[in-house]
């Protein structure tokens, strides 16, 4: 490589960082990433188990468009790298009244499913909830998502062309007030609220908005054989085949700065790295804690990640199941969503919670195993003075419930098997635990998030809590906007200079670790 090629750094290997190293180091860029963990992924972590690793952060694939262009816009083809295995049923939800729905691939089922179990008025209340959701997905994909810059004027001129979404959009309309104007029975009503939690939110405080999510899930959900953690490899595969290097098991101390601008990274060994950008895919927070040195304090406002989203208690073991038959993705509702989300928004964690549960083995092209893997995630809030965890009130809020609902496992889950608040807090310094962010609360804080371009010359941010937001579309997203502002804002510099630290560059791994660990990357 020369040495007069831009080096751009990215600090921390999550899938922001990861997509906009891709794109970086395919369009000729020296891309080094610097991940302080001994893998990579980011929140797309695993746990170890007697029947290998388990997911531990998210589990399925949606809005798969975007990866497909991601490889495909770095001369490769998802396919080529990793098996995917579309999913017939979506989603099995079950009620402690002994109800039971399965959303599948298929929009003409799912309203026959409905008549079935709920009659034909809310199968045709469903009907045109998907239409709906349809139209607020498309109204808002391009002008919000794929947009590094959201413009507020066309988002609103945008909703005027389409009078239909005026509804979805008023100021003071929750996702909970809205579903109650469009389903009767308070089931369907819990059901599709749960996509405020997608984003971290309660539905009686995020905005009607966030109904587009069914129909980003209704588009297409795709497990990974093996995991979701194959992604995160294959990522890196593309980076590394393309001249970039990933380091894991480093640290950097601090960022070093020339002429008002961010000029390269310290790391923890005392190795100096200077870089033409720095990609920070890590928790914007830490930057106003000092985390890059004093210069970046002032790189975001405070206003851009607070107040902060949900957090999770997540189980991630073994076992052989019993008593009832679950789907790749089961959700097992509490009786009370108000009193659930009441708890979780005055910080406590809920006594009859609502459950996610992932049968990883479920749905695969090979048989089910004996001893099965599974995530089960409970919605609790980020670490504050009010929130006194232990293992045994998780434990008996997860198996207890799920017991009573049918559902039992031979063997019992161990305190290793599970990650509270305080430990992703540790994961992911400065972000109080929580998994997606800034809440999504009102209808303009997806507006608040912070973008890739920073107050700092030369620092962007990519990751799950930087624009478009939570998930991991949004976060290989938010890596294709700090690329391209990168590309942009270096192209129209006149001057390139040398950027290499001399010496040569970081040796290290490119791939993950062979032994899981507990912690994960930024």
């Amino acid at each position: 490589m020369s040495e007069n090629k831009r080096h751009i750094l990215v600090i921390g290997a999550g899938v922001g960082g990861l997509a906009a190293a891709m794109r970086l180091s395919a369009r000729g860029f020296k891309v080094t990433v610097l991940e302080q963990h001994d893998h990579i992924g980011g929140k797309m972590r695993t746990l170890p188990s007697i029947a290998g690793p388990v997911d531990a952060g998210p589990t399925v694939m949606t809005m798969r468009w975007v990866f497909d262009a991601l490889f495909a816009e770095c001369g490769d083809n998802l396919e080529d790298r990793i098996k995917l295995t579309p999913a017939t049923i979506l989603a099995r939800h079950w009620w402690s009244d002994g109800s039971s729905l399965d959303l599948v691939n298929d929009r003409d089922q799912n309203v026959r499913n409905i008549a079935e179990i709920f009659g034909p008025k809310e199968s045709k209340a469903f009907a045109r909830f998907s239409e709906q959701a349809e139209k607020l997905f498309s109204a808002f994909e391009q002008p919000m998502m794929q947009t590094g810059q959201p413009d507020k004027l066309e988002l609103a001129l945008r909703a005027l062309k389409q009078p239909s979404l005026l509804f979805s959009l008023l100021p003071f309309l929750s996702l909970e007030r809205s579903l109650k104007y469009q389903f009767q029975d308070p089931r369907l009503r819990q059901l599709f609220g749960r996509y405020a939690t997608y984003v971290g939110g309660s539905p009686n405080k995020s905005p009607a908005l966030l109904s587009l999510i069914w129909h980003a899930e209704s588009s297409g959900v795709w497990s990974v054989d093996g995991g979701l953690h194959k992604l995160p490899q294959a990522m890196s595969d593309v980076i590394t085949e393309r001249g970039g290097e990933i380091v894991t098991g480093i640290r950097v101390d601090r960022a070093e700065y020339a002429g008002g601008r961010i000029s390269g990274v310290a790391t923890a060994t005392g190795e100096k790295l200077k870089a033409d950008a720095v990609i920070f895919n890590g928790e914007p927070a830490a930057l106003g804690k000092g985390f890059l040195g004093e210069p970046s304090e002032k790189a975001i406002s405070q206003s851009t990640h607070k107040p902060r989203s949900l957090s999770a208690c997540v189980w991630a073991f073994a076992a052989q199941p019993s008593g009832r038959e679950l789907a790749h993705h089961n959700v097992f509702f509490g009786d009370d969503p108000r009193a659930e989300f009441g708890a979780l928004v005055s910080g406590k964690l809920p006594w009859d919670a609502t459950l996610y549960l992932c049968a990883q083995d479920r749905g695969q092209r090979q048989q089910t195993p004996m001893a099965e893997r599974f995530e089960i995630i409970m919605n609790a809030p980020p670490i504050n003075s009010n929130l006194r965890e232990d293992f045994q009130t998780c434990h008996t809020q997860t198996f207890a419930r799920l017991a009573q609902m049918g559902l039992r496992f031979d063997k019992t889950p161990s305190i290793n098997t599970l990650t509270t608040p305080q430990e992703f807090n540790t994961l992911f310094p400065a972000s109080d635990g929580s998994l997606y962010g800034r809440s999504p609360h009102g209808l303009t804080a997806a507006l608040r998030r912070p973008t890739a371009r920073t107050r700092l010359g030369g620092l962007y941010l990519a990751g799950g809590s930087a624009h478009p937001g939570a998930g991991i579309p949004m976060a290989a997203l938010s890596g294709k906007h700090a690329a391209e502002a990168i590309m942009i804002d270096l192209t129209s510099t006149s001057t390139c200079r040398p950027t290499v630290t001399p010496g040569g560059m970081l040796t290290g791994s490119a791939t993950m670790a062979p032994a899981q660990s507990r912690s994960s990357v930024s």
